[in-house]
């Protein structure tokens, strides 16, 4: 009997030691999750490829076309899904990024971020190419071309979104300012041929080029969103000023950061896919 009883109780020492490594091994994982969640925030976040492409899905699209402050929501949606490598795993309604923003603001680098998104994408109104409202036919199509390969100067990645014209007419299509902002650069570039670069209120710059003119504007002027810049063409790959010819007529469009220390590209599809369906009117 005294045998049975010392198997018995060596038996339930060695389960209760199992189960108590199992509770261990599972608390640490959880920690170590926890630790590895919040390592996603840091002096590097803005430079991640992956918060510089600006990815999400359908659901969260539309989400922030109605969200009090897109950039804010967005910045979230980045940082549980790993900035598009995960399933966001929650719904997206106000309720659930109120309750991660409580959660990432007691986070070190959560200022700059958020600020950082907000920048990209609180200021946005407008399409930059207008609706006709004359009749005519002026359709405009984009894609996602981040990172795609250009070649002109040495092989680069695409850095930005092109606008492409059916109507393959340089000086044809208007091309307003997107946000409210002051225009910092306006002239010649040799990649991008005539361009304005705008500063927008939250800081972020606006760059459009290959422009085909130029509305009456100059460095310094303050302009609304909406207002006229220009007219797309299909200026630049040259150093020579006024070059055309060298690809279709189209508008690229570039959206950077600009920190202490760098200038950091992030991607303008899915600003534009936010816009596309707020257009000023305009006469062609």
């Amino acid at each position: 009997m005294q045998g049975g009883q010392k198997v018995s109780n060596e038996a339930f020492r060695y389960v209760l030691y199992c189960v108590l490594l199992c509770i261990f091994l599972v608390a640490g994982m959880h920690i170590l999750t926890v630790k590895s969640r919040f390592a996603r925030l840091g002096e590097g976040t803005l430079g991640f490829e992956g918060f510089r492409r600006q990815r999400m899905d359908s659901g969260m699209l539309e989400h922030i076309r109605e969200a009090e402050n897109p950039g804010m929501d967005l910045g979230l949606y980045w940082l549980e899904n790993n900035f598009g490598q995960e399933v966001f795993p929650y719904p997206c309604s106000g309720e659930v990024f109120l309750k991660l923003q409580r959660v990432w603001s007691r986070k070190p680098g959560w200022d700059l971020y958020r600020s950082a998104c907000e920048a990209v994408w609180n200021d946005l109104k407008y399409f930059p190419i207008p609706e006709p409202s004359n009749g005519v036919r002026a359709e405009v199509t984009f894609e996602d071309s981040w990172m795609f390969e250009r070649n002109y100067g040495g092989k680069r990645g695409h850095e930005g979104t092109d606008i492409m014209a059916s109507t393959n007419e340089r000086g044809f299509y208007p091309v307003v300012s997107m946000t409210d902002g002051v225009i910092l650069h306006k002239g010649w570039l040799e990649k991008g041929g005539y361009r304005i670069g705008i500063t927008a209120p939250g800081g972020a710059y606006f760059y459009y080029a290959h422009l085909d003119s130029y509305a009456d504007i100059d460095e310094g002027d303050a302009v609304k969103a909406g207002d006229l810049l220009g007219f797309m063409g299909d200026t630049g790959y040259s150093k020579v000023e006024g070059t055309t010819g060298n690809f279709p007529v189209h508008l690229h469009l570039g959206i950077y950061l600009v920190t202490e220390d760098q200038e950091i590209s992030v991607n303008p599809y899915y600003p534009l896919r936010y816009v596309e369906g707020r257009r000023v009117q305009c006469a062609y």
